[in-house]
């Protein structure tokens, strides 16, 4: 695994969490229970702070950075798909930031929201709880309903998927 101290800043890695081989995670990064971080996505806490909550997965080739003024806080049971990039913002409880999609300093996403693929969520927007974000910029989409359930099947796959890897991933170079 890639996992580098920065100085005095050394990521903190729940015995649990899983960061795949090819990953990267710097500095004053927290992954908390559960938590996956799979090929290629980097984690870079050098500036600010990066929090993974419980259960939440990081997938393939995704960026997450923060500032010395906003941190990154993903909540528990959250999907960030492949190819996204959070940079110092607020993500709630039980949110999918789709794949391809940007959500930029200061932003807050409110729990159990989506973040469409490819939306790129402005400095400083506020995205309320349970709802869809959509568009470049993203915007609210009025009349949608995110169903309560929206995630769990994805965090049960990436936590059975987290637990197979741990044992059966093996290089052949």
């Amino acid at each position: 695994m890639a996992i580098y101290a920065l100085g005095d800043l050394v990521p903190n890695i729940a015995p649990d969490a899983y960061v795949h081989p090819d990953a990267v995670v710097i500095g004053n990064v927290t992954l908390k229970a559960g938590a996956s971080v799979w090929p290629q996505a980097v984690l870079r806490g050098d500036y600010g702070y990066i929090e993974i909550g419980e259960r939440t997965n990081i997938q393939d080739g995704s960026v997450l950075h923060c500032t010395p003024v906003d941190s990154t806080i993903i909540g528990a049971d959250c999907v960030v798909g492949h190819n996204a990039h959070i940079e110092g913002a607020a993500i709630g409880d039980g949110t999918l930031v789709a794949s391809g999609s940007v959500v930029l300093n200061g932003s807050t996403i409110g729990a159990g929201s989506i973040v469409g693929a490819g939306a790129v969520v402005p400095f400083g927007a506020v995205i309320p709880e349970r709802s869809m974000a959509l568009g470049v910029p993203a915007k609210v989409r009025e009349g949608y309903e995110v169903p309560l359930d929206h995630l769990a099947v994805n965090v049960e796959v990436y936590k059975a998927n987290a637990a197979h890897y741990r044992v059966a991933l093996r290089r052949l170079d």
